[in-house]
């Protein structure tokens, strides 16, 4: 066997990618935006599998409370201060140095995620909030790239294999960008490490099939609890004619008509982080959100709902805007905002 090849021995003598299934990863590019969690089992699998460039897409840094599930990273990453992307193309590296990484450090807006995923021939989804995947789904539909949604919270997690033309976009089955507020977070809900495992492998192998062209595709929406011992699929159909991304063409995360912006307030060493796009927001229930995941004291009124986070002071209002106080950093900022309001 080619010694090029013969790490992967015991992949290529799999009948589903044989030599040829090898050949086609080693040429493949696949962009994973999110190495948190799920991104880091998918970059791990896709990288021993011998993906020939990945390019690894982050805009947060390693936290103590990442070890208990995000599978790269250990404490020496948190003594060093390394930002996740950094940190995973180290140790992918190590792992597998005939592949080619790339460590991106930044924040994904309409700006920038054409280019990151315009030479990509799959797109993985490793993201925790909904605006970043919408704004996905649109560059996604867009350039007609095939991609995987995957999610996780608790003990629950789905996947979703998206085929431009071919199966529904993640705006055919979600409709409307999700009401700040309205979508649990790992941080106010909580997260077991076997559910980000178990779904980021899923999705991981979803690409591989995509990328060898071989295989059966998850032609719908697959949703697993283990904590109930539940492993559902529901079909989902085709392309939706009356949906506004793949019916009418129409982008409005990616032209940023529609999503998260951050503004950093000049002089207050605060952000503000507004919605567009979304329904409204239900302060009364982020409230109690907040307070059940004891975050600290929370004060609430019929204006705006104001806790205290890890040393940041939080203010939302009805519209989901909300004042961070304690950054000037607007990537900092919308993290926050994507952990404890959630989107």
């Amino acid at each position: 066997m080619d010694e090029k090849l013969a790490r992967y021995a015991r992949q290529i003598i799999y009948p589903g990618i044989g030599a040829a299934g090898q050949v086609a990863l080693l040429d493949a590019r696949v962009t994973i935006i999110g190495v948190g969690a799920t991104g880091s089992v998918l970059a791990n699998h896709l990288a021993r599998a011998g993906v020939g460039r990945l390019r690894l897409v982050d805009r947060d840094f390693i936290e103590l409370n990442n070890l208990q599930r995000q599978l790269l990273y250990d404490e020496d990453d948190i003594a060093a201060v390394l930002p996740k992307a950094v940190a995973a193309a180290h140790k992918l590296r190590r792992i597998n140095s005939a592949i080619a990484i790339e460590d991106v450090v930044a924040d994904v807006t309409p700006a920038n995620i054409m280019p990151l995923v315009a030479d990509a021939d799959v797109v993985l989804d490793g993201t925790d909030n909904f605006a970043t995947r919408y704004l996905i789904n649109d560059a996604c539909v867009k350039l007609g790239k095939p991609w995987v949604y995957c999610g996780v919270i608790g003990a629950y997690g789905m996947t979703m294999t998206i085929r431009p033309g071919v199966t529904p976009c993640l705006r055919c089955v979600m409709g409307e960008l999700p009401a700040p507020g309205t979508v649990p977070t790992c941080d106010t809900a909580g997260v077991i490490g076997p559910i980000v495992a178990l779904m980021g492998s899923i999705a991981a192998t979803e690409a591989i099939k995509l990328l060898v062209g071989n295989g059966t595709l998850n032609p719908g929406m697959i949703h697993v609890d283990l904590w109930e011992d539940s492993f559902d699929r529901f079909e989902l159909g085709g392309p939706r004619l009356d949906c506004p991304t793949c019916g009418q063409h129409d982008y409005p995360f990616l032209n940023a008509e529609a999503g998260a912006r951050t503004t950093s307030l000049c002089g207050r060493d605060a952000v503000q982080v507004s919605v567009t796009g979304a329904r409204g927001l239900d302060l009364a229930a982020l409230a109690d959100r907040l307070a059940a995941a004891h975050v600290g004291a929370v004060q609430a009124n019929p204006y705006l709902v104001r806790a205290v986070i890890d040393g940041y002071e939080f203010t939302v209002f009805p519209d989901g805007r909300a004042i961070i106080k304690g950054t000037s950093d607007e990537a900092v900022a919308g993290t926050l905002y994507a952990r404890y309001v959630g989107m």
